[in-house]
């Protein structure tokens, strides 16, 4: 509060609608012996990034000892003010089948209500477009209480019932023939992607919980690859850590 009754660095709103309000804070207020008392931090976001960052330490270390790289920018959010939306689905074919043995074939593996709405309305559940309909899945009750906290997220289960065991995706990270779509561009893009190839089909997810995620990390696992989208973002380059 008292860094922020000082002027701004920055205050402006993005071309995106997302307000950005920066202050400065110097070494002397308070603010590292303050986290001290954070019992842990989660990599939300930037696996990638932050593995990298500890790969450049350890050359630059190499090259010239300590320095600047021993650090690296982070962004810092409360769990309460942090926003999860789902990561949905697009795959380009359906391993050979037409649409109605196709729906059959997931018929047998998930219950399959007609009519279904665009988003889903609670965890276990799933919204398929397909053949230009969208229609309700709802998971076997023994994948929602699964044992193992990865297994009983959604992203998990769509991946064991469906994506694998009928469309043949067996490594979804590195299939060629999924997309995998943010949430934040709605299910108009799911229908989109759907529409402009014929023969495609889409699953609309619902959000992961900062719950689950803290419960998988804090069993020490790995969250399935695209499983969250996170919202607010920082704008990429108000801050560059030079070195």
């Amino acid at each position: 509060s008292r860094v922020m009754g000082q002027e701004p660095l920055y205050d402006f709103t993005a071309a995106d609608g997302v307000a950005h309000t920066v202050w400065r804070a110097a070494r002397g207020d308070g603010i590292s012996e303050a986290f001290l008392k954070v019992d842990a931090l989660y990599v939300a976001d930037g696996h990638h990034r932050s593995a990298s960052a500890s790969r450049a330490r350890a050359h630059m270390r190499e090259e010239a000892g300590d320095g600047a790289w021993n650090h690296f920018l982070v962004v810092l959010f409360p769990a309460d003010q942090l926003k999860i939306m789902a990561y949905n689905r697009v795959v380009h074919d359906l391993a050979g089948r037409d649409a109605e043995d196709f729906l059959a074939a997931v018929s047998e593996r998930m219950e399959v209500t007609e009519a279904g709405g665009p988003v889903p309305t609670e965890k276990g559940s799933f919204s398929m477009y397909l053949d230009g309909s969208w229609h309700g899945l709802r998971a076997p009750e023994n994948a929602l209480e699964a044992e193992d906290p990865v297994e009983r997220l959604d992203a998990a289960i769509l991946q064991a019932q469906v994506l694998g065991p009928i469309l043949g995706i067996d490594d979804p990270r590195t299939s060629k023939r999924v997309d995998f779509v943010g949430g934040i561009r709605g299910t108009d893009e799911l229908v989109r992607r759907v529409e402009e190839r014929p023969g495609s089909v889409a699953f609309s997810l619902y959000p992961l919980g900062v719950d689950e995620l803290m419960r998988v990390s804090d069993a020490g696992a790995v969250l399935p690859p695209k499983s969250t989208w996170f919202e607010p973002k920082l704008r990429s380059g108000l801050l560059v850590h030079e070195f």
